[in-house]
């Protein structure tokens, strides 16, 4: 993974930022190059391809750097499913974080598929792949630990569109605002809701939740 890259002078700037970010989250400096290169190469994709709405680097740093690594806790070692992972969110922090984790990103949209290998090659992580195709149309049956998906549907319909992917016991984590509680009310049989965390994430206003999903016993 590269470690040592050149950013431009504005993107640079926040590294004091995402330094102290990092340390909030009990994460570890040195994290802090590897996701500005990341956020350097949004900022600069973004323009023709349309990849997030969110288009201040001061902004993505809280909202799409720092929300994405605010689920680290829950993850160990082992494979990770990034359903509709669009601009790599929250795959992509996630791998540059953890690279012992095997992260797939798994985006339909073609443009977007191309960012992301893109992003692959220039940041050398040699734990993702890049899925460009549906969820529910991937075909890899049980061979995921985790399962994450951040503003895709409802949690029904994550069931639907990834449960496929899940290891008997693999668990689904779903990144929500508020509380999601029509969803849970809406969860199909088979699925309980396994564990939450209320997520306080530097630099970002409002409720964030992670809800974690796994099979019920029968």
């Amino acid at each position: 993974m590269i470690t040592d890259p050149a950013l431009p002078d504005d993107i640079a700037a926040l590294q004091p930022r995402l330094q102290a970010g990092l340390c909030a989250l009990c994460e570890s400096e040195s994290l802090a190059l590897p996701l500005l290169a990341y956020l350097a190469l949004l900022r600069q994709w973004n323009g023709a391809y349309n990849l997030t709405a969110v288009r201040e680097p001061d902004r993505m740093l809280g909202l799409h750097l720092l929300d994405s690594l605010s689920i680290l806790p829950a993850l160990s070692d082992g494979s990770l499913v990034d359903i509709g992972s669009g601009a790599g969110l929250p795959g992509i922090p996630l791998a540059i974080a953890r690279p012992r984790l095997q992260v797939s990103l798994v985006e339909p949209v073609g443009k977007k598929a191309r960012f992301l290998r893109e992003v692959v090659r220039q940041l050398k992580l040699a734990n993702v792949q890049v899925f460009d195709c549906r969820a529910e149309r991937m075909d890899r049956s049980q061979q995921f630990d985790c399962l994450s998906a951040r503003a895709l549907g409802s949690l029904a319909q994550l069931i639907e569109f990834g449960a496929h992917l899940l290891k008997p016991q693999g668990r689904l984590l779903a990144m929500k605002g508020q509380w999601p509680s029509d969803e849970l009310a809406a969860l199909p049989a088979g699925w309980a809701l396994g564990e939450s965390r209320r997520l306080t994430v530097p630099e970002v206003e409002g409720e964030r939740h992670l809800l974690v999903l796994q099979r019920s016993a029968a």
